[in-house]
């Protein structure tokens, strides 16, 4: 059996006074929290100066992290809108840009020239001859010789009249002017310049015309003594038709969309929340297929085309964006 303990007189004391053979005792828990008493006291008798120290750290703490919030949201770029490009700034009247080269970084690039669009899918060949075929019809030969009975034409004028050939001529003029003006697009609606502007995109950025401008992705691997990869792509004869679906014809699609709506929201459509949601999905959808096509150029000349023409910073891409 093991030695048994004595017990001391105090608790002798304490456990004679209970009535039972049960013993117990009080432990006080430990707290590490001072008693509100305890802070009063503290903060009363702190020094002030130490105060006002602590507050300018914090103040400057909050002031730096704000601006260098500002700084990467600067570096990152805008994510709707971007940079404000030649190109992309044609977008509000559907008219191809003066191509001029402000640099000699920009002159070295291949730049594709832009035939000019009118609108209803007309090309300006087909007006002008338009416009000749009328002509012919409305004002008749000048021939002395030819014996044609005097008509009245739709003014009232004959034509043996000396001054029927002067009328018919400026009726025609006043008609050719009042054409160009309905084809123009200086006249026509949001809904016309975008049409317009998907037209130009295609003719810009699609394979069918790049395809002998841009030269194409160095190849990963080459064989030992295999001549490098051609300057153009020999797959641009095979194609049908224009190239519709390629990832930077999409993108310069969605960019045109996304300017025509941006602008739209920031002047009169402040309040209008079910465009707003078009426009947050246009951004992410872009945002989509710039990742995509970045992760397969891998930084080629098709992904620098595509930015630099249209202006797309880091941020229209990278992170995620909140709108």
């Amino acid at each position: 059996m093991p030695p048994r303990i004595p017990i001391p007189t105090c608790l002798r004391a304490s456990r004679a006074a209970c009535p039972t053979n049960t013993f117990s005792l009080t432990i006080r828990s430990f707290t590490a929290t001072a008693s509100p008493q305890a802070q009063k006291q503290k903060r009363k008798y702190q020094d002030p100066y130490t105060l006002a120290q602590a507050r300018a750290r914090k103040a400057a703490n909050l002031s730096r992290q704000e601006a260098l919030r500002k700084e990467r949201t600067e570096a990152l770029g805008d994510p709707v809108k971007g940079i404000t490009t030649p190109f992309v700034e044609s977008f509000d009247t559907g008219l191809p840009p003066n191509q001029e080269p402000t640099s000699k970084a920009q002159s070295s690039k291949p730049i594709l020239e832009e035939k000019p669009h009118l609108n209803y899918f007309l090309s300006p060949s087909e007006v002008e001859d338009a416009i000749v075929r009328s002509e012919q019809l409305a004002v008749p030969p000048t021939n002395k010789a030819s014996t044609r009975k005097p008509v009245n034409d739709h003014h009232g004028i004959l034509e043996n009249d000396e001054n029927s050939e002067i009328a018919l001529v400026a009726s025609h003029t006043r008609a050719a002017t009042a054409i160009q003006r309905i084809t123009g697009l200086q006249n026509g609606s949001s809904k016309d310049r975008l049409h317009v502007n998907i037209q130009r995109c295609i003719e810009m950025f699609g394979r069918h015309n790049t395809d002998s401008a841009l030269p194409p992705k160095p190849s990963a691997q080459l064989t030992p003594g295999a001549d490098p990869a051609p300057k153009t792509n020999p797959a641009a004869a095979k194609r049908g038709g224009p190239d519709t679906g390629s990832s930077e014809v999409q993108i310069a699609i969605l960019t045109a969309k996304i300017r025509t709506l941006a602008e739209f929201l920031q002047t009169r459509g402040k309040k209008d929340k079910a465009n707003k949601r078009n426009l947050r999905l246009l951004v992410h959808r872009r945002q989509k297929l710039l990742q995509y096509l970045r992760r397969k150029e891998r930084g080629g000349p098709r992904w620098q085309h595509c930015i630099e023409t249209l202006g797309l910073t880091e941020g229209t891409w990278k992170g995620e964006i909140i709108l």
